[in-house]
């Protein structure tokens, strides 16, 4: 009879746990990356032999997966796999670890949690500035959009974004007659051709960033008039080539060498090319272009046909080198328009192996150097995140997560945070392990169905536990009574 009585109250003690265990689960069934507890019982056997009762074996959290809720909040990222988020308490400096990726931005610009942790990742890095006159930063004045493409590759990740001035405001004619004279007509149409190869080597470079590096090569032509200047003195006379189907005339104006002079000049304001002629009557045709191919054909003089030669053939190049040289171009192009370039270069590896060198995630483009404007409309690809303005997305930074080889050691924090203990071993790099969804969350993977089964069951042994305390009572009652 006094066993029963034991037997109750250990029941009483390990159901009123079990209860309290499962109704937290329930309670936090809307609760963003929560995980269940799962409470194991075992039986006892006292030491006296006469009885048994029940105890709590174990409470241990459920790190299964939750499933995902799309939210289309910009700074919402769930954990897809194996994981968590790493965050740092900025008044204490200790590191916790969560699963609940409904994240902000903070007063001074960096990624943090809704209590205010700072959230880790690796940070974005200028790797290459190419600028005309020394500016560093994006400004009202670079208000032409040129570029702006992301890149993806085995060991590292980044984006290239360009802007200019606006050249169409500040080309003027320059040069001289005969020897690379560009109207400002010729010369805005020059930029917009570079800027679309520019952007072609860009788009090439995107689709294949491991490829071999490999210089462009600008082709020239040279057509020798020199035997046939002769038939070059009166009106009616002309000079002409045919360049990617066009025909290039120039009619005898003046004297020979003006008329050759203004041959060159007419070659000139064909896009993306620039002529020059010598006193021998050797036109000499340059590409401004790297690699572009143009059908140079049919020079004559009258019905005399002089020799053309290509003395440099146009090679288009491959990988970083290509998207280099066409940049190059581009940018000499619009310094001779009095314009400027800016191109900026951001990068974040993808070797951080050991989450070594991590820390807090600048989000504002101010802060950053990139821009005058405070913030761009974020976003985050694969973990990865940007900030777009305008045209322009800029790499910003990159979300690392951890997993521990032992994940059940964790110690939970409270408010979705779990700090490590000796218990879970090593913290791993978990990129390869999970997926980081953007604009999602992951939801508790409570199932309320089955947590409100057991609480009735837990409520029912609880019941049941008391009906043997008050039994045992009884017989208890009995036994003294029968005694008197």
């Amino acid at each position: 009879m006094i066993s029963g009585l034991w037997n109750g109250i250990s029941g009483l003690d390990t159901f009123e746990k079990a209860l309290s265990s499962q109704s937290n689960n329930v309670t936090n069934s809307n609760t963003i990356g929560h995980k269940s507890d799962r409470i194991s019982f075992a039986d006892m056997m006292y030491q006296s032999g006469y009885g048994k009762g029940v105890a709590v074996q174990s409470i241990q959290k459920d790190f299964s997966q939750g499933g995902l809720k799309i939210t289309n909040n910009d700074l919402d990222i769930a954990i897809e796999g194996k994981g968590f988020f790493i965050v740092n308490d900025p008044l204490t400096g200790e590191e916790f670890y969560t699963r609940a990726g409904n994240f902000k931005v903070g007063a001074d610009g960096t990624l943090q949690t809704v209590d205010n942790k700072t959230v880790y990742g690796s940070s974005t890095v200028l790797s290459n500035i190419v600028s005309s006159d020394g500016t560093t930063e994006f400004n009202s004045n670079y208000n032409v959009s040129i570029t702006s493409k992301q890149i993806s590759a085995t060991d590292y990740v980044e984006s290239i974004n360009a802007k200019a001035t606006d050249f169409t405001q500040t080309a003027q004619d320059s040069g001289v007659s005969g020897s690379g004279f560009k109207d400002r007509s010729s010369k805005i149409s020059d930029i917009r051709a570079m800027i679309t190869n520019y952007n072609e080597k860009l788009e090439l470079f995107v689709s294949n960033p491991n490829a071999a590096s490999t210089a462009p090569v600008s082709q020239q032509t040279q057509i020798s008039f020199n035997a046939f200047l002769a038939d070059l003195q009166n009106d009616g006379d002309f000079v002409e080539v045919n360049i990617n189907g066009e025909t290039i005339r120039e009619y005898f104006d003046t004297d020979t060498q003006t008329t050759m002079n203004l041959f060159a000049d007419k070659i000139s304001s064909v896009t993306g090319l620039t002529a020059s002629v010598d006193n021998t009557g050797l036109v000499t045709i340059d590409s401004l272009i790297p690699g572009k191919d143009y059908n140079i054909k049919e020079a004559a003089i009258n019905d005399s046909a002089p020799l053309i030669t290509e003395t440099i053939s146009p090679l288009s190049g491959s990988g970083r080198a290509m998207v280099d040289g066409a940049r190059d171009a581009l940018k000499t192009a619009l310094e001779a328009a009095d314009a400027k370039l800016l191109e900026m270069t951001h990068t974040i590896g993808n070797s951080n192996a050991a989450l070594t060198g991590i820390g807090e995630l600048q989000l504002r483009l101010d802060n950053l150097n990139i821009s005058e404007n405070v913030f761009g409309n974020l976003s985050v690809e694969g973990g990865v995140i940007y900030a777009k303005d305008g045209d322009n997305k800029f790499l910003v930074g990159k979300l690392e997560t951890a997993y521990f080889t032992n994940p059940g050691g964790l110690n939970p924090q409270g408010n979705n945070l779990y700090s490590a203990t000796n218990e879970t071993g090593d913290r791993l790099n978990a990129s390869n392990v999970n997926n980081l969804v953007g604009g999602s969350i992951e939801l508790s993977n409570t199932d309320l169905g089955e947590g409100l089964v057991d609480m009735m069951v837990y409520q029912r042994a609880f019941e049941a536990s008391s009906k043997s305390i008050t039994t045992s009572d009884e017989f208890l009652k009995t036994a003294i009574q029968l005694k008197k």
